[in-house]
């Protein structure tokens, strides 16, 4: 009777972010992605966070310049009718084709401000010093300032919401002088948001024109914009651009917006980018646990082991969100601000990608999230090949198969460590991780007495040898020098599904 009310062991969940900065601008990634979905849900991807859909300042734009929440490229706007990505029609077949392999879709939400203005507008503003926006620098003065947004492509549709200076909080550029500075805007109920990050004095600014979330037309718009873009494209959550820098205030009433209209259950995912895990477990706290954050200090920790000669392995997870905040970690290895030549660049060496992403991957603590620019390649100026020699997909399938059950840590030693997942009953074959950013290396671990006599072999094909788990459980797992070797049993259901993937999405 016991073993009929066990419960079905739940899938591992993974996420990709599905772009890099330097995909090519001409308007094929949606479609790239349509034919690439059920490749990436063969190994175990099971949510995309695609790219800022809504129009840009120009059809070049990534999206974080955006200029029209409601225009996701249906309108001939800044330069024409498609994104960077591609055209409406696209995106919606690509969502599609997403539910038809059971995937989902995160959207990335950059409702921080805008850019692109159609026209100028005068208004008051104060200059403030850059390094400490509550400090000003100037009396009010009257700047002339891209500030007017008429939407003339798109006209009504949507959203009868046209915006004026009085919508916003700042800018940075003065048409009537030509200069640059940060403004502030003056004028009645202006000021910065009190419900941002500190940094900086106050971080409400960070580019383009700042919206104003005092102001009730603002909140009132964008709200509507989240249950329309959820009606309208069906997503199954968010990515939010840029949270330390707009009002937390503002978020909670968006999010409480989205559970009163299209129901709870939706993932949410902040990027409130800053290495520091006390401030971001406090504004998870803040947050009331409703979000996830994306795990900066992890990402800043895996450069730095990667560039340190014989660093202590035993440390990578000390002072990260994971290790804090399990549950509302998404953990990453990279990302469009953080790879090469980007401004927030954490590059990470090569052979440290196949064991940061082991980290992530095959470990029961956080939400992982693959970068599209490991998986497939990053193009641009500067091209890099897909990371990990090509075998991020092992790793990705790994997790989907194998990394269920307890978990057994050997952190045991500075430039070795490894750790064991034992199986569930209906998932039951269990997987032994062993790392070294030294010298060959190789672990006595504890797989589970149910294992015993299995032959278990590496996955990955970097470790050519066999090992088999004794009686008592236990394994010696080798892994080469500077590498990782991910052992599991040469029997094991799914094992004849890995090496089928095709990254070149570029078809080239």
């Amino acid at each position: 009777m016991a073993q009929l009310d066990r419960k079905p062991t739940s899938g591992n969940a993974t996420m990709m972010q599905a772009f890099e900065w330097y995909v090519p601008a001409d308007q094929k990634h949606w479609a790239r992605l349509h034919d690439a979905v059920a490749g990436l849900k063969e190994i175990g991807i099971d949510n995309i966070w695609i790219p800022p859909g809504c129009k840009a300042s120009s059809s070049q734009g990534n999206g974080y310049d955006v200029y029209d929440l409601y225009d996701l490229g249906e309108f001939d706007q800044k330069g024409g009718k498609a994104t960077k990505w591609g055209s409406k029609e696209e995106l919606m077949q690509l969502v599609d084709k997403t539910q038809e392999v059971g995937m989902g879709v995160y959207w990335d939400a950059v409702l921080n401000h805008k850019a692109a203005a159609d026209h100028k507008e005068k208004c008051q503003a104060q200059e403030v010093d850059p390094n400490d926006r509550t400090n000003k620098i100037t009396s009010p003065y009257e700047i002339d300032a891209w500030l007017g947004f008429d939407f003339p492509g798109r006209g009504d549709k949507y959203s009868a919401q046209k915006y004026h200076w009085y919508h916003f909080s700042g800018t940075d550029y003065n048409a009537a002088n030509n200069k640059t500075a940060i403004y502030q805007i003056v004028g009645e109920n202006k000021h910065w948001s009190l419900s941002v990050d500190r940094e900086k004095g106050n971080y409400d600014y960070l580019m383009f024109a700042d919206l104003d979330y005092a102001h009730p037309e603002v909140k009132e718009d964008v709200k509507r914009w989240g249950e329309w873009i959820g009606k309208e494209t069906k997503i199954k959550g968010l990515r939010f651009d840029a949270v330390k820098h707009f009002s937390e205030d503002f978020l909670k009433e968006f999010v409480q917006h989205l559970d009163q209209t299209l129901g709870e259950g939706w993932f949410l995912v902040g990027e409130f980018w800053k290495d520091s895990t006390d401030d971001m477990v406090a504004y998870l706290q803040r947050m009331s646990h409703k979000f996830s954050l994306f795990d900066a200090p992890l990402v800043y920790k895996f450069s730095k082991i990667s560039k340190t000669e014989k660093a202590d392995l035993t440390k990578v997870f000390d002072n990260t969100l994971v290790k804090y905040e399990p549950y509302n970690a998404v953990t990453l290895v990279m990302n469009h601000d953080t790879q090469p030549y980007q401004a927030l660049e954490a590059s990470i060496e090569p052979f440290f990608k196949p064991l940061a992403y082991g980290l992530i991957l095959l470990r029961s603590e956080g939400y992982p999230c693959v970068f599209y620019g490991d998986l497939y390649g990053i193009k641009g100026e500067h091209s890099f090949p897909p990371s990990c020699g090509g075998q991020l997909p092992t790793l990705c399938l790994a997790r989907k198969l194998y990394a269920y059950g307890d978990q057994h840590d050997y952190f045991d030693s500075p430039n070795c460590i490894g750790w064991t997942r034992v199986g569930t009953w209906d998932r039951p074959s269990g997987c032994a991780v062993v790392m070294s950013n030294a010298g060959a290396n190789e672990k006595t671990m504890f797989v589970g007495a149910t294992h015993k006599g299995e032959v278990w072999t590496d996955v990955l094909g970097w470790e050519s040898s066999e090992v088999t788990i004794d009686e008592q459980g236990n394994g010696l797992f080798p892994c080469p020098g500077v590498s990782v070797a991910v052992w599991v049993n040469q029997e094991a259901e799914g094992r004849d599904r890995f090496g089928k993937f095709d990254a070149n999405i570029y078809k080239e």
